[in-house]
This record gives C-alpha cells, structure tokens and sequence, in this order.
C-alpha cells in the first residue's frame, strides 16, 4: 500500500472532500469501469466551501488529473448545467445540489434524527452528528452545532477516516468480521498524531473492547485537542446502519467527563433512534 506524507494527511482532514486520481488506479483495466465518468465525479467533488471558484490548473493540482482532461470534464459539465464558466475559474451551479440532495433525502434514519441530535445539543451544550460508513471514511449525514470553534469544520457531506474516529470504530466494531478484514486490507492506518492507533493488532484490540462497552471514545487521535465519544445505530434487524457522537475540546472536557455525563444521553438518543429505523 501506498504512503502518504504528513502534509497530504493534514490536508485531508482539512478538506475531508479532497479527491485524487489515485482512487482510479484500482479499476485500472476494468472494461466495465467508465474512467471518464469517474474524473467527472472526481472533478465535481474537488468544489468545497472553502474553494468554491477553481482554475482548471488547481483542479488539475488537486486531483492528479491531466489539465487536458480536467477541461473536457468541465465543458461537459457545464453544458450539462452542473458548473459555470467565469472567465478562467469555474463555479457550481445550483444544480449540483440534487446530486447530495437525492442521498440524504431518501435517508429516512437521518430525517428521524435531527430532531434527537438537536435536543442533545440542547441539552449537553455540545455538537452532535450523526455519521455512516461508505467507502471506508465516516461520512456526516445530520449534525447539530453549537457556536464553538474547532479546528476541522464539519457539516453534512463532511468525510473523515473510520479507523481513527469515535463514529468509525463504533460501526466498525459492529461489523462482520470479514468485513473489518477487508477495510483494513484496503486502509493505511496513517498516524495523524502521536495517538493515532496504527498498528492493526492494536486497533483490533480497540474494537472489541468499543463491542464490549458499546461505545467508542477517541482522545486525540484525529487531530490534537479534539476528543470525541460515539455509540452505534442500529436498524430493526439489529444491524449496525450509523453512529452518532459529540465531539468537545480536550482542553475543556475531560475524558471521565465524556462517559459519566455525556455517553447516557448518547446512548439515549442512539436508542430512540434506532427505534424507528
């Protein structure tokens, strides 16, 4: 498996959406794999917040994509109605957001929810979310805020690494076994800080622990001064669907704090949730 320098870690976790050529070159020699396609795909998820207007060189720079090829896909998408051309900087146009909205909006357990999460938010003081498991990252379906700064944003549609968050170990530990194989065959378990579990039999360890407790609390792991608490979803079957968690500064909450006062409502709210799904 392939490195990854420190600097390309923190720009991850800053940009959770980053994409990258690198995740084609798998289906490198799939007949049934359209290439094109997923350069467009890979070309639409290089917009963010924080980048909305982007050159087709800094596309090119973000993606590993040939400029050639990255002004093919632009064109295409702007006939298509999904960017715009200004001058030399591209923009999205309001119809990209059916793309994500068709997702969320037929994810009922995230509808059912937002209400809970709020009133946790409420009721602790802290930010809640609600995340899932899709190709090997956490990914943000529902999250209610406070109005304290941290340092990684995140929102709905925000990604971060499973094996080093409270949300992805809480579902992992739920997963078959074969399954938890097969992600960390597929995953480099990068040291984002001196926390950071990156030896495999160590991370095993960790899960069956969280699938003991039945919860998965992470100090640290992801960044410096973020600590995080998470219990699994399950559906009506009792299969682990998403996770839900609060993440607070480090600096203010203490770990004792986390499960004495935070994990039951956490696990309050994880249980009426999983009522209705």
């Amino acid at each position: 498996m392939g490195t990854t320098s420190l600097r390309q870690r923190r720009e991850r976790l800053q940009d959770p959406h980053r994409p990258s050529a690198e995740e084609l070159v798998r289906w490198k020699g799939d007949p049934n794999f359209m290439m094109s396609l997923a350069r467009g795909v890979l070309v639409l998820r290089s917009f963010t917040e924080d980048q909305p207007g982007q050159s087709i060189t800094r596309i090119s720079q973000k993606t590993g994509i040939s400029r050639a090829a990255v002004r093919r896909c632009l064109y295409t998408l702007e006939k298509l109605g999904y960017v715009a051309n200004h001058g030399s900087v591209f923009k999205l146009r309001p119809k990209a957001l059916a793309l994500g909205y068709a997702y969320v909006s037929s994810t009922t357990f995230a509808e059912i929810a937002q209400p809970v999460l709020d009133r946790v938010r409420d009721e602790l003081h802290e930010s809640c979310s609600m995340g899932v498991l899709d190709a090997d990252e956490v990914y943000y379906v529902a999250r209610s805020e406070t109005k304290r700064i941290m340092s990684i944003a995140l929102r709905v549609g925000s990604r971060l690494p499973a094996y080093c968050t409270s949300m992805g170990r809480a579902i992992l530990a739920h997963r078959p076994a074969g399954e938890i194989e097969g992600y960390l065959s597929r995953v480099e378990l990068a040291p984002n800080t001196e926390n950071t579990i990156t030896d495999r039999g160590a991370l095993l360890a960790e899960l069956d622990r969280i699938r003991r407790l039945g919860y998965a609390m992470v100090d640290e792991e992801l960044e410096p001064g973020l600590r995080s608490i998470a219990v699994p979803v399950f559906d009506h079957t009792g299969r682990v669907i998403a996770a839900i968690n609060v993440g607070t500064q480090a600096q203010r909450v203490p770990g004792e704090e986390l499960t004495a006062r935070i994990l039951p409502v956490l696990q309050a709210a994880a249980a009426e949730i999983s009522a209705q799904c």
